[in-house]
């Protein structure tokens, strides 16, 4: 037998009735150690039962040890996948936007990290939609370093609700609020804005479904996983058009005993209300250049 056979051969015992059950519990085990930061487990069809699987005693989000990495990290430089919604967002203002609603912008590392490469509005107003931890510890740090443009809520239904914002911003984050499709947010809000940015997404060729994460420190967090095509028709029938698409190549999704539900890259998108804005004559959005 080739080496390949042998290979396929094992994976088959892998998943086959007698193995699949022990091997499972042995995942679950290992994702629940809390030295596997960033480890998934689990398929589930709603948060209420991924939750059920996981710790009673979970802090989540609620851990102010786990806005180290943003602190220390992520608000003193940018990554690849972050160039595309600086492009677009540069974009956003110069044709005049000024009021950003970034959701999950944790203590304002897009803010922050961005600043050091685009010029920002003089009258800008940034608002950011975190927990309650990480709203305090950004709340100190625009202090410490003069950021009056940046402010910070724990309330996402009165901050979509104002409906007062040119440009939304989520990378990363959408995902893991249990009721904030952002299709759905964009139905509530009386004044949509002109641009959306969703950066990090877990998009794929599959079913909806809701996994759950590692995140460190004893904590856990069950997110979505969305169905590409679905989502952004989602968004496009409320009148948007998806100006952009990129791959984020540094983010994959693995779940143990899942291959089906797993994909080798996360996704970001660019809407634009072209009603609103033409964000660049010299572009085309991203189907009629035929990128989609």
């Amino acid at each position: 037998m080739s080496m390949y056979g042998v290979i396929h051969a094992a994976r088959r015992i892998a998943n086959g009735p007698l193995v699949r059950p022990a091997r499972l519990k042995w995942e679950r085990q290992q994702f629940l150690a809390p030295q596997n930061h960033a480890a998934l487990f689990g398929v589930y069809a709603s948060f209420a039962q991924a939750r059920h699987d996981l710790p009673q005693e979970n802090p989540g989000f609620h851990l102010e040890t786990l806005s180290g990495q943003y602190v220390n990290i992520r608000i003193k430089r940018v990554f690849e996948y972050d160039y595309p919604v600086m492009r677009w967002l540069e974009k956003a203002f110069q044709h005049g936007a000024t009021r950003v609603l970034d959701i999950g912008g944790s203590v304002g590392v897009h803010y922050f990290a961005y600043g050091r490469y685009l010029e920002m509005p003089a009258e800008l107003s940034w608002e950011i939609v975190e927990v309650a931890e990480m709203v305090d510890i950004g709340r100190r740090i625009a202090q410490e370093r003069d950021a009056a443009s940046l402010k910070f809520t724990t309330d996402l239904n009165a901050a979509i609700d104002a409906g007062c914002h040119d440009v939304w911003i989520s990378a990363g984050a959408i995902q893991y609020f249990e009721d904030a499709h952002p299709a759905d947010l964009l139905r509530r809000t009386e004044k949509r804005p002109a641009h959306v940015l969703l950066n990090k997404l877990p998009l794929h060729d599959g079913e909806d479904y809701v996994t759950t994460q590692n995140l460190g420190q004893g904590a856990f967090s069950p997110f979505h996983i969305y169905n590409k095509a679905r989502f952004i028709e989602s968004i496009e029938a409320l009148g948007y058009t998806l100006w952009d698409s990129w791959d984020v190549h540094e983010l994959s999704l693995h779940i143990p005993g899942h291959p089906e539900c797993s994909f080798g890259a996360f996704s970001g998108l660019y809407f634009v209300d072209t009603k609103q804005v033409q964000p660049d004559r010299k572009a085309r959005p991203v189907a009629q250049a035929g990128l989609l």
